[in-house]
């Protein structure tokens, strides 16, 4: 039995425990798998009258096993699980009940080598002795002959014509006879490849001689240079001779870093000396002139807007070679107000000499020009912005399989997002991002030679020398990250990583490679995979997502329950993830009709990634931008006009179809700002069959925050949690308690025992009464608000976690609020938690932020006709508070709100601040500021959107009881009713619900004791949400207070079915609503 152990399961998931032995459904049936909370330890698994119970095993310091079973039994022993099995077969060993029917582990489908007509690929470098038993002779020998015709196979395709002819019998003859040798003598403990040896040094004869010569000329050099330039140094110390017995390799890898210091020390020298910091002597953005529309009493007119971000100035013009009339500084342009009903309109918001508010209103050419306005706006602002520290950056993101082939000449269009898709404006070439992520598959290149090619890339285009943050390999699957300069003290706690998930999970053919690292106070993670190819293999790609989820390293390790989905504020995943498009091979000349008509929606209804994404199989709440460019694979080679969707084979053709394969998903933190301003492919890098995808973000990151508070004087903060209910998808017959983790605490804080209670459909549902009180390291609002706390949901009995999810402290800014957020563990769906959270925080203000600099405007008010007015009179016409959709946690797509884990129920915003007192003033005023901290003008509010993120932006005096709505409907409302008595009541009313997944409707309780300030509806930023620029407005039904106070309103309908899809707006609270998983 010791040699056979048919219950061994290994790295399951408990998941996948639970569910073997659901299938098992005999009390008795067990498995044993490895623990998930503590490395080397195991977790034995028995079934009971439906339920699996879960007892730890632990090996002590002398590797012996033991069962932690019920108390007051004595603990045993045992040398190996096996002996501890046949052990347990027997009763009343403390365990619920006896083991009795061991389950089998379930056979996995191995992902097989794809035969093809290109050389196959290299076997793994090692050959461990264990591998192959002495004792099978014939197995020996049939590896040794696979393994020489595999190399002689690959020779065959090699072009040997300008290699002497006594070499290319020498190499031929080591892959016929010696390679087997070679094999032998590792076998045999020699690792030293005898064989090879031979071979080289015979390759290398003249080879010795030439280094030994060259290496004393570049070691006086390089000492020079060591010097810096300083005179007097004295004598050199004696060179080492140059060892002949060395190895080739050796000596060649010497000659190399020396080559490369030199290169890097004389580099280094002359700039510092001529004061050179980039790749030019001035990195400079050049300045940028579009010609515009503006209107002016129903006349429209020409003109000519210069930006000029090195100064910091926007020039107005009449003509372009006529002169400025005017210009404005960077600290007198206030605001830029985009069009929702215009796309290429933009209203540009200034303060002029006389500190009057003008409103001057552009329309561009297009919408890419308004868009390459503002990022070089922004861009202004933020270089002469007088923050220390940034709090918004740009990264981009590019993803290339490059079919093992060295790139073109010119890549510049991949990193200036040019292409197809949604793509930059010329007018943002010379904009560097922050942040280069670059991930590569099938890559032929040499680590140096490849960071080397995009650095002098990006100093081409940028005229900045980027300095690398991190690169790993694994085989051919490689992740590089760059960074401005000026950020090299601002990233730390670098990490990288990887998971193999080839054959068997050793080979490195397949897997990921990960880097994350701090960004001052923002976690920051990367992902760049080479998933299982094949459009039959959808099932193992989903494998290969679920095995880089849970082994890939990266992160604080303090979080050690959760996976690299919940561990950053900005996990980006990139790669070619080889999912297919399931059409029929008899449709594939169909496919390429409707690609090269641009057609693409069809063929995405067929995407596999997004079909599996929606099942929630792959990629739960991760957000992809939507696609607008053709399939990047596969294509002939050399060219993108032709998709090469047949490949010949011995058994028949073999097709592959155009598919989107190259891909690049986010996940982000609730509440934080991160908008995607390109998701394209290029159309001119064409020596792959795949064609490189590009990504552009703009992301909120938060400071190193250092407070100015005495910390002895400075009242201590307060983050209360409360109420939280847990309803658990899982068969487990134990207790759970939460555990709370988050930066901004200075240790785990865990509750107690949770009261359990089954549900008819097998969940089981856990109360927790207790009121946290959870103590921040620092109570300033600035700080505070840019934090998370992290909810791992664990078992008593094996301390591993049933499900984790994350609360963004902002929810809470104003008073109490209610959340409801789904819990996964290992990718999967595994519950919810809803619970309510109250902060406390000192007196404090917060800061403009820079992404509050750009707004959407809804409908476009009545022109000032540019002519001065006072800020209360600016106030009537301001824009609406929404700066892009992702901001706000929701994602829209053809009018549906998408799921993205979580929702809260947001409060009136004139509320004070919790747990400040009603009458004394507040650090800072929360009825007159953005979300953000932004100071608002008297008045303004009115005319701002609603926010679904924040509530109201009104003066609305009327609460609302209105309870949080669910995100699922097969979870228990979180409103307490008849058939719920244990959820507790909610002790702060709120003004309005916010959710973004299905809801039920739910009548709104009159206030009458107040009137309600009319409200104007949530509206897409996206582009298709300038189509609905006529909708009616809301009903007043809809609208807490006495009806007879509003004016009668059209009818609303968007209530109906007569309205198509695509222009009905999003639902609101108390309005039916389809779910959907799937982000775009």
């Amino acid at each position: 039995m010791a040699g056979y152990q048919p219950w061994r399961h290994g790295n399951i998931t408990r998941s996948q425990a639970e569910d073997l032995l659901s299938k098992a459904a005999r009390d008795g049936s067990f498995l044993i798998r490895d623990s998930e909370s503590i490395q080397g330890a195991y977790a034995l698994c028995v079934l009971y009258q439906n339920c699996v119970y879960t007892y730890r095993i632990l090996p002590n310091e002398d590797k012996k096993v033991s069962v932690q079973a019920s108390e007051g039994v004595p603990i045993r022993f045992f040398s190996t699980l096996s002996e501890l099995v046949e052990a347990y077969y027997s009763p009343n060993m403390g365990l619920v009940t006896h083991l009795q029917f061991s389950v089998q582990r379930e056979e996995e489908v191995e992902e097989e080598p794809e035969p093809n007509n290109l050389p196959p690929q290299l076997p793994p470098r090692n050959f461990p002795a264990n591998d192959v038993k002495e004792s099978d002779s014939n197995t020996s020998e049939q590896a040794c002959k696979s393994l020489s015709d595999t190399y002689l196979m690959r020779l065959q395709h090699m072009d040997m014509s300008t290699i002497p002819e006594e070499y290319q019998m020498a190499i031929q003859e080591y892959f016929r006879t010696s390679v087997c040798l070679d094999v032998e003598q590792m076998q045999n403990g020699n690792p030293n490849l005898p064989g090879l040896k031979k071979l080289i040094m015979m390759i290398c004869k003249n080879l010795h001689s030439e280094i030994s010569r060259i290496l004393p000329a570049l070691e006086v050099f390089q000492r020079v240079l060591d010097q810096q330039l300083s005179p007097g140094i004295g004598h050199f110390p004696k060179q080492v001779s140059a060892d002949s017995c060395q190895s080739v390799s050796s000596r060649l890898e010497q000659l190399t870093k020396l080559l490369y210091s030199i290169e890097d020390k004389a580099k280094s020298a002359v700039f510092e000396l001529v004061g050179y910091d980039g790749g030019h002597p001035k990195s400079l953005i050049p300045i940028v002139i579009f010609e515009v529309k503006q209107e002016s009493l129903g006349i429209s007119t020409r003109m000519i807007l210069k930006v000029d971000v090195e100064s910091g100035k926007l020039y107005f013009k009449k003509s372009k070679d006529g002169p400025e009339d005017k210009y404005f500084v960077h600290n007198k342009i206030l605001q830029l107000v985009k069009s929702q009903k215009m796309h290429a309109k933009l209203v540009i918001v200034v303060e002029t000499e006389k500190e009057k508010i003008q409103r001057k209103e552009f329309v561009f050419d297009d919408t890419k020009k308004r868009e390459g306005f503002c990022q070089l706006l922004q861009q202004m602002k933020n270089k002469h912005s007088e923050k220390p520290e940034p709090d918004m950056i740009s990264v981009f993101l590019g993803t290339w399989n490059m079919g093992n082939a060295g790139p073109p000449n010119n890549i510049s269009s991949w990193f200036q997002c040019k292409g197809q898709g949604k793509t930059l404006d010329d007018t943002a070439d010379h904009i560097p991002h922050d942040i280069y992520v670059i991930g590569t598959q099938e890559d032929p290149l040499g680590e140096r030679e490849w960071a080397d090619t995009v650095k002098s890339v990006l100093r081409n285009v940028t005229n900045i020398s980027f300095k690398q943050v991190a690169i790993h390999t694994l085989w051919n699957i490689r992740i590089m990250v760059l960074a401005k300069p000026e950020h090299e003290n601002r990233i730390s706690h670098v990490f990288s990583d990887s998971v193999k998930t080839g054959i068997a999970n050793t080979l490195g053919n397949k897997g990921a490679v990960g880097v994350s690292f701090m960004f001052n106070g923002t976690s920051f993670g990367f992902v760049n995979s080479h998933l299982t190819s094949g459009s039959e293999k959808k099932l193992r790609r989903n494998q290969n997502y679920i095995s880089i989820l849970r082994f890939l390293n990266l992160g604080d390790k303090k979080l050690n329950p959760f996976d690299i989905t919940h561990r950053f504020t900005h996990l980006f995943w990139l790669g070619d993830l080889n999912y297919r498009v399931e059409f029929q091979s008899t449709e594939a000349e169909y496919m390429v009709t409707k690609i090269k008509q641009q057609q693409y929606q069809e063929l995405l209804n067929k995407d596999q990634l997004s079909m599996e994404k929606n099942d929630g199989k792959v990629f739960l709440h991760f957000d992809e931008e939507e696609i607008t460019f053709a399939p990047t694979y596969r294509f002939e080679r050399d060219t993108r006009e032709k998709y090469a969707y047949t490949k010949a084979k011995a058994t028949g053709t073999k097709y592959n179809l155009p598919s989107w394969c190259d891909r690049v998903l986010r996940k982000s933190y609730p509440l934080v700002h991160v908008a995607c301003q390109a998701y394209g492919c290029t159309n001119d890098i064409m020596t792959s069959d795949h064609s490189p995808v590009f990504a552009s973000f703009e992301v909120g990151v938060a400071s190193q925050f250092v407070s100015k508070q005495d910390p002895d004087s400075a009242p201590q903060g307060g983050i209360q949690i409360m109420n939280c209910l847990a309803t658990l998808l899982t068969k487990s017959k134990t207790k759970f308690f939460i555990e709370y983790h988050s930066s901004c605490l200075e240790k785990t804080v865990k509750t107690s025992e949770g009261e359990n209670t089954e549900n008819s459909d097998g969940s089981i549902k856990v109360l927790f009464s207790n009121q946290v009180k959870l103590t921040p390291i620092i109570s300033d609002p600035e700080y505070l608000l840019d934090q998370h706390i992290l909810i791992c949901v664990k078992s008593t009995d094996c301390d591993e976690s049933y499900g984790e999810g994350c609360v963004a402290l902002r929810a809470a800014q104003f008073c109490y609020t209610e959340f409801q957020i789904t819990l996964t563990h290992h990718g999967e769906k595994t519950g919810t938690l809803t619970g309510g959270i109250q902060l406390h925080t000192s007196e404090g203000k917060t800061t403009e932020k820079l992404y509050d600099f750009i707004k959407v405007e809804k409908d476009d008010p009545v022109s000032s006709k540019g002519k001065g007015s006072d800020l209360s009179k600016f106030s009537a016409s301001q824009a609406h508070d929404i700066s892009n959709p992702s901001y706000m946690g929701v994602t829209y797509k053809s009018g549906n709100v998408i799921d993205k884990g979580w929702s809260y129920s947001m409060p009136p915003k004139n509320l004070p601040l919790s747990g400040k007192d009603t009458g004394k003033k507040s650090g800072y005023d929360v009825g007159a500021r953005s979300p953000t901290g932004k100071t608002l003008n008297p008045g303004e509010d009115e005319k701002m959107f609603d926010n679904p993120l924040y509530g109201s932006m009104g003066k609305s005096h009327g609460q609302q009881k209105d309870h949080l709505t669910l995100l699922d409907p097969m979870f228990s409302s979180s409103k307490p009713s008849e058939g719920e008595p244990d959820r507790p009541p909610v002790p702060t009313p709120r003004n309005r619900s916010f959710t973004c997944s299905e809801t039920k409707p739910q009548p709104p309780t009159p206030n009458t004791s107040h009137l309600a300030i009319q409200k104007k509806p949530v509206v897409p930023s996206r582009s298709e949400g300038g189509a609905a620029n006529n909708r009616p407005r809301f009903p007043a039904k809809s609208r807490p207070g006495p009806p007879d106070q509003l004016a009668p309103k059209p009818r609303d309908y968007r209530e109906t079915s007569e309205l198509p899809s695509k222009l009905r707006p999003p639902a609101r609270p108390g309005q039916p609503q389809t779910s959907q998983r799937y982000a775009s």
